[in-house]
C-alpha cells in the first residue's frame, strides 16, 4: 500500500493505443521505446530490454511521446526516493508540465497534476500533512483490527461457501480491503457494492471514472463533515483533531488518498498471494510443509508481483546524475518498483526464496514511504490465512494460462481467480475460523447449586470388548499445517 498517485491508464485500453499506421507502432522520436501502445503489452519484457540497452536508468516515452526516465535499478530507485534535495514529487517542476506537453489534455493528466496532499508536498508542508496522517494511523489498535479482518473474511466466505465455487478476485480480494478500510475510517455503513465498483472504476480510467471519483469524494466529504460535528474514535476523527489543523478539504483529500491507494494495493496483493498459492507447486509445498508462513508468503509476493509496478513520478530539482545518466533539472523519472525488484544485482536467481528479506520496493522509501503498509500487510496476512483455513481444499478452476490480467503502466490487476472447493455451511462470524464450524452449545446446559435427587448407584456391568474404532480420516498435509499454525 502506498500513499502515492498511480496511473490507471491501461496498456490494453484500445482508446489509448495508437491507431493503425501511427508511428507509435515502432520506436518513437530519438529511437526511444514507448511505455504505451503495442510495444508495452509486456512491460516486464520491455523493462529487461531497456536494462540490456541502457543499464539502470533508461530514457523512454509516455503517452503523446512525452520523454521521461524509467529507473530500473534497485539501488538507483532507493537513492532517488531517499534524496529529496535532488528529487521531488511536485509535478510542477517537470519541464513537460511547464511547456504544456504534459498539460491538461494529456491522457495521464489526472495523475500528473499536482495536488495539495502529503504525497506531493515538500518541506514543512509535507511534514505538516504527513504528520497528521501518520499521527492518525498511530491510534489504530491492530489487535482489534485483526479481529475485524477475521470477521469480515468470515462474512465474505459465508456468501459463497455453500456453492463450492467462487471468484476470489470479484467476491473476495476486491471486497475485503474496502470493508476493512471503511471500518478504519469510521464509515462502515458506506461499505457496499457501489463503493467497491466506484473505487475500481475510477482507477481504470474509464469513461465513467470522473463520475465514480465524484461519488467517492461526495461520500468522503459528507463523512468528514459528520466527524467534524461528532468525532469518534476512528482514523477520520483523529485526522481532523490532529494539531496540524487540516481543513475539511484537506481531510477529505487525504481520506481519498488513503482509501484508494490502500484499496488498490491490498486488493492486488491478496489476489497475487492467492494466485501464487494456487498455481505454484513450490510455493504451496513450502506452506504445506511449514517452511513458510502466510505473512512470509505475502512478503515473497511483494518481491515477485508488487501491487504497483511503477509510480509516476519524481522530478529533478537540480542537475544531477543517476545510474551513470545525466539528469537535467526539470526531468521526470518513473519509480520502477517491479523492475527494481528483479534487478539482477540484488536477485541474480529469481527462483531463490526471499524469505525474511523486506528490502523490496513495494512500499517505496524515503520521505514518501507508504505510512500505512502495516495495514495492508495485516489485511492480506489475516484475510488469506482465514480464507485458506475455512477452505483448505481450494483448487484453481481453470488452466493457469487462461487467467486474464488488466495491465497498466502502474500495475497488473488479475481480472478473476475462479476456484472450486467442497461446499461447506456458513460459520458464525464471531467464531475463530476453522475447517469445520464448531457446534453450538446446548442452551439447556446450566450450572446450579440447588439440591437434587441422589442418583441411583450404578449397577455392575459385565465387561465387554471395546468396540473396534472406525478408521479416522487422515488429514492432508495442508490441513495438518493449518492446524499446527493455529495451535490445534
Amino acid at each position: 500500500m502506498t500513499s502515492e498517485s498511480h496511473s490507471p491508464t491501461g496498456t490494453d485500453d484500445p482508446t489509448l493505443g495508437p491507431p493503425p499506421g501511427c508511428p507509435a507502432h515502432g520506436l518513437g522520436p530519438g529511437g526511444l521505446h514507448r511505455l504505451y501502445g503495442p510495444e508495452a503489452e509486456d512491460l516486464g519484457a520491455l523493462y529487461e530490454k531497456l536494462r540490456a540497452e541502457h543499464g539502470a536508468v533508461a530514457p523512454v516515452l509516455l503517452h503523446n511521446d512525452v520523454p521521461i526516465w524509467v529507473v530500473l535499478g534497485h539501488g538507483e530507485n532507493l537513492h532517488m526516493v531517499s534524496t529529496p534535495q535532488h528529487y521531488a514529487r511536485d509535478s510542477r517542476l517537470w519541464t513537460a508540465v511547464q511547456d504544456g506537453t504534459a498539460g491538461v489534455d494529456h491522457p495521464l493528466a489526472p495523475h500528473i497534476a499536482w495536488q495539495p496532499i502529503c504525497s506531493h508536498a515538500e518541506g514543512d508542508e509535507h511534514l505538516r500533512l504527513r504528520g497528521a496522517v501518520t499521527g492518525a494511523m498511530s491510534t489504530i489498535d491492530f489487535r482489534s483490527l485483526r479481529r475485524y479482518i477475521n470477521r469480515a473474511t468470515q462474512r465474505l466466505v459465508n456468501e459463497f461457501c455453500e456453492l463450492g465455487k467462487a471468484d476470489l478476485v470479484g467476491q473476495f480480494a476486491e471486497h475485503l480491503p474496502m470493508s476493512v478500510l471503511c471500518e478504519i475510517l469510521g464509515m462502515p455503513e458506506d461499505y457496499n457494492d457501489r463503493m467497491v465498483h466506484a473505487a475500481r472504476d475510477l482507477l481504470k480510467g474509464t469513461e465513467t471514472a470522473i463520475a465514480s471519483n465524484e461519488y467517492v469524494m461526495s461520500v468522503l466529504t459528507q463523512h468528514t463533515l459528520r466527524r467534524r460535528a461528532n468525532p469518534e474514535e476512528d482514523f477520520t476523527s483523529h485526522l481532523i483533531n490532529h494539531p496540524a489543523r487540516l481543513t475539511d478539504d484537506e481531510v477529505a483529500q487525504h481520506l481519498r488518498l488513503v482509501l484508494l491507494a490502500a484499496y488498490e494495493a491490498t486488493a492486488n496483493l491478496i489476489a497475487n498471494v492467492l494466485r501464487m498459492v494456487l498455481t505454484d507447486p513450490r510455493f504451496r509445498a513450502q506452506l504445506n510443509g511449514g517452511q513458510m508462513t502466510v505473512p512470509e508468503a505475502v512478503e515473497q509476493s511483494l518481491w515477485d508481483e508488487p501491487p504497483f509496478s511503477a509510480v509516476l513520478g519524481y522530478f529533478a530539482k537540480q542537475e544531477t546524475e543517476l545510474g551513470g545518466r545525466r539528469i537535467r533539472k526539470g526531468d521526470g523519472l518513473l519509480f520502477g518498483i517491479a523492475p527494481g525488484n528483479v534487478d539482477p544485482r540484488v536477485r541474480p536467481d529469481l527462483a531463490a526464496n526471499m524469505q525474511g528479506n523486506r528490502s523490496h520496493l513495494a512500499f517505496g522509501g524515503g520521505p514518501h514511504e507508504c505510512p500505512g503498509q502495516d495495514i495492508g500487510r495485516a489485511i492480506a496476512d489475516v484475510g488469506v490465512d482465514a480464507l485458506l483455513l475455512r477452505l483448505p481444499d481450494t483448487e484453481l478452476d481453470c488452466k493457469e494460462d487462461e487467467l486474464r490480467w488488466r495491465a497498466s503502466m502502474s500495475s497488473r490487476h488479475l481480472v478473476e481467480l475462479p476456484v472450486t472447493f467442497a461446499p461447506r455451511p456458513p460459520q458464525d462470524v464471531m467464531q475463530r475460523p476453522s475447517v469445520n464450524a464448531l457446534p453450538r452449545q446446548r442452551p439447556n446446559w446450566q450450572v446450579t447449586t440447588e439440591a437434587s435427587e441422589p442418583s441411583p448407584a450404578p449397577q455392575p456391568v459385565a465387561p465387554q470388548a471395546p468396540p473396534t474404532p472406525e478408521p479416522a480420516a487422515r488429514l492432508g498435509a495442508w490441513q495438518r499445517f493449518l492446524r499446527w499454525w493455529r495451535g490445534y
